[in-house]
C-alpha cells in the first residue's frame, strides 16, 4: 500500500517519496486492522499528518481501491504498472522519467533557442526524431551555463560561454574542448567530447558538446554518509588523477602549445589583476595589498604540466559503485603552468567552513575523524605519488589559490548584476569576495614578506604575545547575552593571582576568547582602516561611520563585547566579561593594535571609565538609565574634569560650580579636552564640579550625571590634537551656564567626587598603557615589513646598521614596558588598586614615552610616508604624545614615585 502526498515539484516529489518509503511504515500484523478496513488508512493518515485530499493512494485490488476512495482519497488502482504510472504523473502534473541529478529547469535568464538547437542536433546527430526535445540546466555552473539535453535515445550535455560581454579571455569553451579532445587521448578520465560550435547563431554563443556520463558528484567535502575508509579512498582518488593530469607528455599529445611555458605564476598573477580589476565594483582593503604583495613573492616554477586551473572535488565525477574517478569536469581555467597551483587549489575546503555558500569547506570539521586527509597530508601524499620533494613556499601558492577565488567571485558578482551568471546563488559571491580576500591575505603573512631573491625564504619570527597586521579567516559562533558573550570561565582561574606574562599563560577560556579577538582584528579591523581613515578626513566625519556601526554588531554577535570590566568590579559577571586585569591586559594590547578597535569591542575611553563608574558607584536607577545603554553601545559619553583656567593636572584645583537649588544641583563651569562630547551619540556628560570650596581640600569635589540635552551646555569648539579632530568624538571646550541637574544624579553623594575620580582612573591607566603598546607593536611591525622592502644607496633599508638598531631598541623597550604594564595589573588584581599605585604611576610614566619612542623611529624608517595618513604611524605618535598629560601628566607622576619610593624605601 502506497500513499503520497499530492502537489509536489519533481525534487519535492523524490525527497517525500524517500521519507515515505524510509520513514513511515505501517504494518497490518502489528496493528491488528487489515485492508479494506477504513480504520487503517485513517491510522496510515494521521501518521502521515494528510488530509485525504491530499494523498494518492496506488493499490491493485480493486476493494482496497474503493475503500479508500470512500474517504476522500484520490485513488490509482494497478493493473498495469505503466499506465499506473501515467496516471499518477497526470494527478502529480509532471513526470516521473529518471531524474538527473545536480539539474534544475532552465533559468530565465539563461535560457537558449529550443528550436535551432534541435535542428542543429538533429542534422549533427542524423536522426530526425519529431519527439519533444528535453533540455535542463545543471545548478552548479558559476561561469560557463552547463546543459543538460535528451533528444530521442541521446544523452547529451552542452556547455556554452555566457551572453553578454565578456571578460578579455574569459570563458574560452573552445580551449576546454581541445583540452579535453587531447587528455582523452592520452587516457586520463574526461567526458567524451563529440562536437564545437562556434557558430553563436544556434544558440547566442559558442558551444560543445559532450556525451551525458552518469555518476556521482560530491558537492559536500565533508562526505556525510561514508565510512572514514571511503572518505580516505575518495580524496586519494583525487590526488592520484591530480598526479595523472600533471604527468601528461605534452608533446606526445599535442599541447606543447597550448600555454607559454616557465612564468605562470606571474602571468596568472597579473591575468587575474586584470581581471578583478575589470569586474572591481568597490574597493576591498585586502585585495589591495594582495595586488602589491603577489608580485613581489613569486616562487620559482620548477616544472611545466597541464593544470586543471580549478581542480577540487566537486569537479569530479565518480563511479556509482566504485572508488573510481569516471571524469575531471570543468576545463575552463585550465593551461600550462605550475602543478603546485593545482595542488594548493585542490585544499581550500580545507580553509573555508562548511557554512560557506558557493564551496562548502572543511575548516570546522575534525578531518581526522572524518578520515579525511589533512591539507598537509594531501600535500605530501602527492609528492609521494609523483616523486616530487616536499613543496616549498606552500602559503603562497594557497594565498594566490584563494586570491584567484575572490577575483572570480568578484566577477560572478558583476555579472549577477546584469543577470548573465549561471548560478541563481551568484549574487553571494558579492559578500564572499572580502572574506576569500582576507584568507588570501592570511595565507601572505604566514608566507612572510621575503622581498629580495637572495634573502633566505624563512618566515618572519612570531612573537607568542603580539599579532601581525592581517585578517584572519574564520567563522565563529554568535554569543547570545545581551550585553557582553564570553565562553564560562572554571571557578578557580588559572591566570588569577598569577603573573601571565603571554596570552598562551591564559586560562583556556580566556585564551580562546583572545583567540577570537585577534582572528575579528585580522578578519574585519585591519582590512576595514582605509576606508575608516577616509571617513575621518571627509566631510561626513562628525557623523559616525556607519561601517564602524556595522562592525559593532559584528563584534557583538561574535561575543567580543564588553570586555573590560575587572573580575573583582563585576564579580558576578553581570555587565561585563569577569576578566581580570592581568587577563584583560593582553586583550587590551591587541585592541592598541588599531585606534578603531577599541569602540568596535565597546571598550573605548572615556565610555569605560564611566561604565566602570556606575557599575561601582551608581544606583540602581542611574545603572538603569545610564549604564545598560552603554553597554549597549546605544549610547556614548564624555567625562568633563579639565579646565582651560587652572592647572587640571591636580584635581583638586577645579573651579566649576555645583550648588543645590529647589531640588535641583546647578552647575555653572568652563571645561575643555572633554572627548566624546561632539559624538552626536553621546548623551551622558560625567561632570566634576565644586559643591563646598570650603570643606578639606579633597572631599570639595562632587560627580554628576548630566543628560547631554540639559539646557544650559553649550560646546564652543573642537580643540586638535596636532591637527587631528578626532571626529566624531572630537575635544570639545564646553561651557556649562545654570546647567539644572536633578539630585538623584549625584553620585555617592555631595564630596566623593575625588575619591571617586580615582576609584574610575586606576583601570583606565592599565588601559592605556596596553593599548600604547599595542600602538608600539604594530609600529614595529609597519617598520620591519617596510625596511625589508626599500632599497637606499643600493641596498635593503634592513641592511643599514642604524635601522637594524632601532629595530632592535625598539623591541627592548616594548618588552620592558609590557612586563612592568602586566607586573601593575597583577599587583591590582591580588593587592587592589591602592596598592597598586606606584606600579600604575610608574607605567604612565614609561609606557607613553615608549610608545612615541617607538612610533618616532617608524616614522623615520617609511620617511615622508610615515607622516601621512596612509599608515596609522601619525595618528598612533599623536595620541601617544597626548597621553603623557590624559590621566595626569608626567610630571605627576614622577612626583607621585619618587614620593612613594623615599617614603618606603630609604
Amino acid at each position: 500500500m502506497t500513499f503520497m502526498r499530492g502537489e509536489l515539484t519533481t525534487e519535492d516529489f523524490l525527497q517525500e517519496f524517500g521519507r515515505l518509503c524510509s520513514e513511515i511504515v505501517v504494518e497490518s500484523c502489528l496493528e491488528g486492522i487489515c485492508k479494506p478496513d477504513p480504520r487503517i488508512y485513517k491510522l496510515c493518515l494521521e501518521r502521515l499528518g494528510l488530509q485525504p485530499s491530499e494523498s494518492i493512494f496506488l493499490d491493485d485490488l480493486g476493494l482496497n481501491v474503493k475503500a479508500a476512495a470512500s474517504l476522500g482519497i484520490r485513488t490509482i488502482k494497478v493493473d498495469d504498472p505503466e499506465t499506473a504510472v501515467k496516471e499518477l504523473e497526470t494527478l502529480l502534473g509532471f513526470t516521473l522519467r529518471k531524474v538527473i541529478p545536480n539539474t534544475r529547469p532552465v533559468r530565465k535568464t539563461m535560457e537558449i533557442p529550443k528550436d535551432s538547437l534541435k535542428k542543429y542536433l538533429q542534422d549533427f546527430l542524423g536522426t530526425q526524431t519529431t519527439g519533444p526535445m528535453e533540455l535542463l540546466q545543471f545548478e552548479h555552473g558559476q561561469s560557463n551555463p552547463t546543459y543538460y539535453i535528451r533528444l530521442a535515445n541521446h544523452q547529451l550535455v552542452l556547455r556554452k560561454k555566457p551572453p553578454g560581454t565578456l571578460l578579455p579571455s574569459a570563458h574560452a569553451v573552445e580551449r576546454e574542448f581541445r583540452i579535453m579532445r587531447a587528455l582523452a587521448k592520452a587516457g586520463v578520465p574526461v567526458p567524451k567530447v563529440l562536437d564545437l560550435c562556434e557558430d553563436s547563431r544556434i544558440v547566442g554563443t559558442p558551444f560543445y558538446l559532450m556525451e551525458y556520463c552518469p555518476g556521482l558528484v560530491y558537492k559536500d567535502p565533508s562526505l556525510p554518509g561514508l565510512e572514514p575508509s571511503q572518505r580516505r579512498a575518495i580524496y586519494t582518488a583525487m590526488n592520484r588523477v591530480l598526479c595523472q593530469i600533471h604527468s601528461v607528455d605534452l608533446k606526445a599529445a599535442g599541447l606543447e602549445d597550448y600555454g607559454k611555458p616557465g612564468d605562470y605564476i606571474p602571468r596568472q598573477v597579473q591575468t587575474w589583476i586584470k581581471q578583478y580589476r575589470a569586474s572591481e565594483t568597490s574597493t576591498i582593503p585586502a585585495m589591495e595589498r594582495l595586488i602589491e604583495w603577489l608580485p613581489l613573492h613569486l616562487p620559482r616554477q620548477q616544472k611545466t604540466t597541464v593544470v586543471h586551473g580549478d581542480f577540487r572535488l566537486d569537479n569530479l565525477l565518480f563511479h556509482p559503485e566504485k572508488t573510481e574517478v569516471l571524469a575531471v569536469l570543468d576545463w575552463e581555467l585550465s593551461t600550462l603552468g605550475d602543478p603546485l597551483a593545482d595542488v594548493a587549489f585542490s585544499c581550500l575546503a580545507h580553509y573555508l567552513p562548511s557554512s560557506f555558500p558557493i564551496l562548502r569547506g572543511l575548516s570546522d570539521c575534525d578531518v581526522t575523524q572524518l578520515g579525511i586527509p589533512t591539507a598537509e597530508e594531501y600535500s605530501r601524499m602527492y609528492c609521494r605519488h609523483t616523486g616530487s620533494p616536499p613543496i616549498e613556499n606552500w602559503n603562497f601558492y594557497l594565498a594566490f589559490s584563494f586570491f584567484r577565488v575572490a577575483a572570480i567571485l568578484q566577477g560572478i558578482y558583476k555579472r549577477s548584476l546584469t543577470g548573465q551568471a549561471s548560478s541563481a546563488t551568484a549574487e553571494q559571491s558579492g559578500k564572499l569576495t572580502e572574506f576569500t580576500s582576507n584568507l588570501a591575505w592570511d595565507f601572505a603573512v604566514k608566507e612572510g614578506f621575503r622581498l629580495f631573491k637572495d634573502m633566505p625564504a624563512t618566515k618572519p619570527l612570531m612573537r607568542s604575545y603580539h599579532t601581525w597586521a592581517g585578517p584572519q579567516s574564520r567563522l565563529h559562533t554568535p554569543g547570545t547575552r545581551s550585553y557582553v558573550s564570553i565562553p564560562e570561565a572554571s571557578p578557580a582561574r588559572a591566570s588569577k593571582g598569577a603573573l601571565v606574562i603571554s596570552p598562551e599563560g591564559l586560562c583556556p577560556p580566556v585564551r580562546e576568547l583572545y583567540q577570537r579577538l585577534k582572528q575579528f582584528m585580522e578578519r574585519h579591523v585591519y582590512p576595514a582602516e582605509p576606508e575608516l581613515r577616509s571617513h575621518q578626513a571627509s566631510s561626513e566625519r562628525w557623523t559616525p561611520s556607519p561601517l564602524v556601526e556595522e562592525l559593532k554588531e559584528k563584534a557583538k554577535t561574535e561575543g567580543l563585547w564588553n570586555l573590560f570590566l575587572p573580575l573583582e568590579t563585576d564579580p558576578e559577571k553581570k555587565y561585563g566579561a569577569g576578566l581580570t586585569n592581568v587577563e584583560y591586559a593582553h586583550l587590551c594590547e591587541l585592541m592598541g593594535m588599531s585606534l578603531y578597535a577599541p569602540e568596535i569591542f565597546n571598550c573605548s575611553a572615556p565610555d569605560t571609565g564611566n561604565m566602570e563608574l556606575l557599575v561601582r558607584y551608581g544606583t540602581e536607577e542611574q545603572k538603569a538609565r545610564w549604564l545598560i545603554p552603554l553597554l549597549e553601545g546605544k549610547a556614548r559619553s564624555c567625562f568633563a574634569m579639565t579646565e582651560p583656567q587652572v592647572a587640571s593636572s591636580d584635581a583638586t584645583n577645579i573651579e566649576s560650580s555645583i550648588r543645590e537649588e529647589e531640588g535641583f544641583y546647578v552647575i555653572n563651569g568652563h571645561k575643555w579636552w572633554i572627548s566624546g562630547i561632539l559624538d552626536p551619540r553621546c548623551q551622558l556628560c560625567v561632570f566634576m564640579g565644586k559643591t563646598d570650596p570650603h570643606a578639606p581640600r579633597h572631599q570639595q569635589q562632587s560627580v554628576l550625571l548630566v543628560p547631554m540635552d540639559t539646557p544650559g551646555i553649550k560646546i564652543l569648539r573642537p580643540l586638535t590634537v596636532y591637527g587631528l579632530d578626532d571626529a566624531p568624538g572630537g575635544h570639545g571646550e564646553v561651557l556649562f551656564e545654570q546647567v539644572h541637574v536633578p539630585k538623584e544624579n549625584m553620585i555617592l553623594g555631595p564630596g566623593r567626587g575625588f575619591e571617586i575620580a580615582q576609584g574610575r582612573l586606576g583601570p583606565g591607566r592599565i588601559h592605556h598603557c596596553m593599548r600604547l603598546i599595542g600602538y608600539s607593536e604594530r609600529a614595529l611591525a609597519l617598520m620591519k615589513a617596510r625596511v625589508k622592502s626599500r632599497v637606499a644607496f643600493g641596498k635593503p633599508l634592513v641592511e643599514q646598521g642604524t635601522l637594524l638598531a632601532d629595530i632592535a631598541q625598539s623591541r627592548v623597550e616594548i618588552e620592558q614596558a609590557r612586563l612592568l604594564v602586566l607586573k601593575a595589573a597583577h599587583l591590582m588584581d591580588v593587592a587592589g588598586n591602592k596598592a597598586a599605585a606606584l606600579d600604575i604611576a610608574m607605567i604612565k610614566m614609561v609606557a607613553p614615552s615608549m610608545a612615541s619612542r617607538v612610533i618616532d623611529r617608524a616614522i623615520q624608517a617609511f620617511g615622508a610616508a610615515g607622516l601621512s595618513s596612509d599608515h596609522p604611524l601619525a595618528q598612533f605618535f599623536a595620541w601617544a604624545r597626548a597621553l603623557r598629560f590624559a590621566d595626569g601628566p608626567d610630571e605627576v607622576h614622577r612626583a607621585a614615585v619618587a614620593k612613594m619610593e623615599l617614603k618606603h624605601r630609604i
